[in-house]
């Protein structure tokens, strides 16, 4: 069983409160993740633990739940609360360089949701197949965002080749972890 229909039937339970109260706390998830950031000298965007957070939260709570904390984090930095990396938030904070990725994450969340309701964490070779899946469409994002700045060469060298590595090692330990998670969710009454 998949964690985002035993967490449904388990913890939800067809309460609409309980669920909106994971939104939150998913959307609180990515903002926490934002905040580990390391600021790189050759990009206009740092490496944080959001992508991670965001693939993250998409396939604990599925596939709408994801996207909806998603919307939610960026709604959160559009009001100016500091969600951002490095404490950023505010309108300014969804037209700078890092606006590609942040517009991807609900997309990305949904996604990743998507493929954990199929059962796609149970190995972990289909749980990084999706989350690399997922991951591509924030890099995407990101990079096409950037591409309309610097032009396209430019982005993938600001945009994508600084992360792609740190991402890979992110992903697979999400990925070796998402199996066994699987099954202790699964036992779970």
């Amino acid at each position: 069983m998949s964690i985002p229909l035993t967490l449904d039937r388990n913890v939800i339970r067809g309460h609409a409160l309980t669920g909106v109260a994971l939104v939150f706390a998913g959307s609180a998830v990515i903002a926490l993740a934002a905040q580990i950031a390391i600021p790189l000298p050759f990009t206009p965007v740092p490496l944080t633990m959001s992508p991670l957070a965001v693939l993250m939260i998409g396939i604990v709570l599925g596939s709408r739940r994801g996207a909806a904390a998603a919307v939610l984090y960026l709604l959160e930095g559009l009001s100016g609360l500091p969600v951002g990396a490095q404490g950023h938030g505010g309108p300014l904070w969804l037209i700078g360089p890092t606006a590609g990725y942040l517009y991807a994450y609900p997309f990305a969340a949904f996604i990743a949701g998507w493929f954990s309701e199929r059962g796609w964490g149970s190995t972990i070779v289909r749980a990084f197949s999706a989350m690399l899946i997922a991951l591509s469409v924030i890099y995407l994002g990101g990079w096409s965002w950037l591409a309309i700045l610097v032009g396209p060469r430019a982005a993938f060298t600001l945009a994508i080749v600084p992360f792609v590595i740190a991402d890979l090692v992110k992903i697979a330990i999400g990925a070796a972890i998402l199996p066994w998670a699987q099954r202790w969710i699964a036992r779970v009454p």
